[in-house]
């Protein structure tokens, strides 16, 4: 029998509400498809809490801060409003994606407009349907590893190929224009290019982000860049958006982002895609024929957001700096486990290879999934495997919870490590 997926190995206890009595012929390419890690480990770790258990979870990537207030204030002014409670057009309202061009103009290198944007259910949803609307069957799209985990499920969603290119802490997990002509052939399509990164926390600098765009440029390939952490980076790093600084890579270059992380509204569902107008056209025509508008009142709360003041979103990312700082020194005190340190998004992602093989509270430690079910059951530690982001080996903590969990949950984790 085949060896279960990290995914449905992490799924596989989670609580039920439903019992599938009889046999149901799924289509295919839900068989296929991997449920998402990040998710089944939040929802157990969330489902051992609400039963009592002293659970701290690592694995969400949202913020634990509300949506600032004055946002809320926003929402509920265009609540009371009888034209948000109607259809509206299923790219976004007008006044949202003007913002969204003006804001992103300013980062991108050139002047974005409208007719470039399209709001969608969240930045996954975006992305959604930028490899919906870009790819066809057998397109490969590069994905540098770590990777999120979404990315390599959406493109074989779409008909693509994911080709996987593996880095490392050592080469501060960015990939090299090397590395990507290696994995480039006639099929190739696009590229995924993300910085800040979730998981890693890395961040290119602007030198290398042009030297990716412009080999992108010469071979006529696609870059899907992910922004969605452009506000969140630390210490002296500088966020660089691809087509600032290789601008022969713009007319091919589609940016996605949102304002889940940044403004603490992960359950808001506002996420955009920015591409040439016949791919943003495209991008909206799907969008009507699958879930039109994004909730009025919700677009509203994002128009505050990303128009409004910025003085919360600051502070939050102050908060996110300094838990960054106690994070990575606290994993670094544990024997066995070295860290990258990241300079930007809010998660760490440290090796624990050095446990792989080895026995912990009476366990054989095979893989960092097994480390994470161990850590789970034996410290009330919720933390993602690495295997979820292709990386074996490492595993992904969230550093956006409360300064006393953050601390507690390091603690068990190196008590148990080193007991």
């Amino acid at each position: 029998m085949a060896r279960p997926t990290p995914e449905l190995r992490l799924a596989a206890s989670l609580p039920t509400t439903q019992t599938i009595e009889h046999t149901v012929s799924l289509a295919r390419r839900i068989r296929e498809m991997e449920a998402s890690p990040t998710q089944a480990v939040d929802a157990k770790a969330k489902a051992l809490k609400a039963a009592g258990e002293p659970v701290i979870g690592f694995g969400a990537g949202e913020p634990d801060f509300p949506t600032p207030a004055h946002i809320v204030a926003a929402a509920q002014r265009a609540a009371e409003l009888p034209a948000s409670h109607r259809y509206t057009p299923a790219p976004g309202q007008p006044v949202l994606r003007e913002a969204i061009a003006e804001v992103t103009s300013r980062t991108a290198g050139r002047t974005i407009t409208a007719a470039e944007v399209v709001l969608a259910n969240g930045g996954k949803h975006a992305l959604y349907n930028i490899f919906m609307t870009l790819l066809d069957e057998g397109d490969e799209v590069i994905v540098p590893a770590p990777y999120w985990v979404s990315y390599p499920e959406q493109i074989k969603l779409a008909g693509g190929v994911p080709v996987v290119v593996p880095t490392t802490g050592e080469a501060g997990f960015q990939a090299t224009v090397d590395q990507l002509e290696q994995a480039r052939t006639e099929r190739t399509k696009a590229l995924v290019f993300v910085s800040p990164s979730n998981p890693t926390g890395a961040v290119y600098p602007p030198e290398v982000t042009a030297e990716i765009g412009n080999w992108a440029a010469e071979h006529g390939i696609w870059v899907i860049t992910d922004e969605i952490y452009d506000r969140l980076v630390y210490g002296d790093t500088v966020f660089t958006s691809l087509p600032a600084v290789a601008p022969d890579a713009a007319p091919r270059t589609i940016i996605a982002s949102g304002v889940a992380k940044t403004y603490a509204m992960t359950g808001w569902r506002v996420g955009w895609a920015i591409a040439p107008v016949e791919v943003a056209a495209g991008m909206a025509k799907l969008q009507s024929q699958v879930t039109s508008n994004v909730c009025n009142v919700a677009q509203a709360a994002a128009l505050e957001a990303i128009t409004g003041d910025q003085g919360p979103s600051e502070a939050m990312r102050q908060a996110f700096d300094r838990r960054r700082r106690v994070a990575v020194d606290a994993l670094s005190a544990i024997d066995g486990v070295s860290v990258f340190e990241p300079t930007g998004a809010f998660y760490v992602f440290p090796s624990f290879e050095s446990y792989l093989g080895r026995e912990v509270a009476g366990r054989q430690i095979a893989s960092t999934l097994d480390l994470a079910e161990v850590l789970l059951e034996e410290a009330k530690v919720a933390l993602v495997p690495g295997e979820a982001f292709g990386a074996p080996g490492y595993a992904r903590l969230s550093y956006a919870l409360s300064d006393e969990d953050l601390v507690e949950g390091i603690t068990r984790i190196g008590a148990l490590l080193q007991g």
